[in-house]
């Protein structure tokens, strides 16, 4: 079976399970050639503390059939990051699939990679994506011809299997969901803004303010430098 060659963007303070989930699919389906990429290759801390290191640095990277780019803090910088930005344009104008999960969605948009595409992001910032002039919808996984993005953190497995599915066909991608065990049974139903009740959606929304406030104002220099008015967020 060919492979197609998907890089994976790490980065500082990345969310880990956004790389984690997808990786272990990917990794375990026989149509896919993973690697890992940097800015460097040097190691660096994710969220939490555990450390990661890239295989490949981005200025050694050869082209890649799909692009990944997972989400969490470390985003921040990436959304004014002309280095890996410009990376991701490049790349995009040769790859087959440029892909997301969470707030990696992000910064595909920062890139100009999602206008004029559907997309979706973590719950709590599909605002931001909106106002990069996406087409956002909340879904747990949304394809729009070659892009496709997952939602929030644990919707990377989702996504995944969905993208396994395409390339490898579905017999491949229900043998790797059947290896990883992958039959969800939270014991909350606290995993979706609209099931996790008010009193949890408060303390989420006010966990999470001023990382949502930060990123508002990042985007809207961005928009601002490059005379672009911020599409509206709702």
């Amino acid at each position: 079976m060919q492979q197609l060659k998907i890089g994976m963007l790490l980065f500082p303070d990345m969310t880990i399970l956004d790389f984690t989930g997808p990786y272990d699919v990917f990794v375990k389906a026989r149509c896919f050639d993973v690697v890992l990429l940097g800015e460097t290759t040097s190691p660096f801390k994710v969220e939490g503390g555990l450390t990661v290191q890239p295989s490949v640095a981005l200025a050694d990277s050869p082209q890649l059939d799909i692009l990944f780019v997972p989400g969490g803090k470390g985003i921040n910088p990436l959304l004014t990051n002309r280095t890996v930005l410009d990376f991701l344009r490049k790349q995009a104008l040769g790859a087959k699939y440029i892909t997301s999960v969470c707030t990696g969605a992000l910064v595909l948009a920062a890139a100009g990679l999602l206008q004029g595409y559907k997309a979706t992001t973590h719950w709590r910032s599909l605002e931001l994506l909106r106002m990069l002039g996406v087409d956002v919808v909340e879904e747990r996984v949304v394809r729009d011809r070659n892009r496709i993005t997952g939602g929030g953190v644990t919707a990377g497995i989702d996504f995944a299997l969905t993208l396994t599915a395409m390339i490898g066909g579905e017999e491949q991608a229900r043998i790797v969901q059947l290896q990883l065990e992958y039959n969800p049974a939270p014991p909350f139903r606290a995993g979706s803004p609209h099931t996790a009740g008010t009193p949890v959606l408060q303390a989420t929304r006010e966990l999470t303010k001023q990382m949502l406030e930060t990123r508002r104002n990042i985007i809207r220099e961005l928009l601002q430098a490059h005379g672009m008015p911020a599409a509206p967020q709702s």
